[in-house]
């Protein structure tokens, strides 16, 4: 059974370079994420209203920052759930294994960039709900 909460889920503050001319937040690997990245990709042009994510992971972490524009990441352990807003491109929510996350309520030119700890493997996606409940062990509650 996995044991991660939605405690275990962290906000980090990233570093940031200020110069008159535009800020740069450096992120290097093994430094300023708490796991190896293996694989990167972002999330845009998301249509006013629509939501991304809805699933779990059963080994890979992920880290969710909020480059340009808003959302909020809806998160659950099957028993507890919790909101985080990111909104700032220095912040960054990292996800462990076992969570269910949903991102929502995207702002205008909103941009998700997505770090992970293993490359895209299907079947490390948890989909469906029910399945969730199942693989954590717990009635259902959403």
């Amino acid at each position: 059974m996995n044991k991660s909460s939605v405690e275990d889920c962290q906000i980090i503050e990233l570093p940031q370079v200020k110069n008159r001319s535009g800020n740069i937040t450096p992120l290097n690997n093994g430094i300023d994420i708490p796991f190896p990245i293996k694989r990167v990709f972002y999330i845009y042009d998301i249509p006013g209203g629509e939501g991304r994510g809805a699933h779990a992971h059963k080994e890979c972490h992920q880290f969710l920052v909020a480059v340009s524009g808003s959302f909020e990441v809806e998160l659950t352990d099957g028993i507890n759930n919790r909101i985080v807003f990111l909104n700032q491109p220095n912040h960054g929510l990292h996800i462990p294994p076992g969570i269910w996350a949903a991102e929502r309520n995207f702002s205008s030119g909103a941009v998700c960039l997505v770090l992970t700890s293993h490359a895209y493997d299907e079947n490390d996606y948890i989909r469906d709900y029910v399945n969730f409940g199942d693989y954590k062990n717990v009635a259902q509650s959403k």
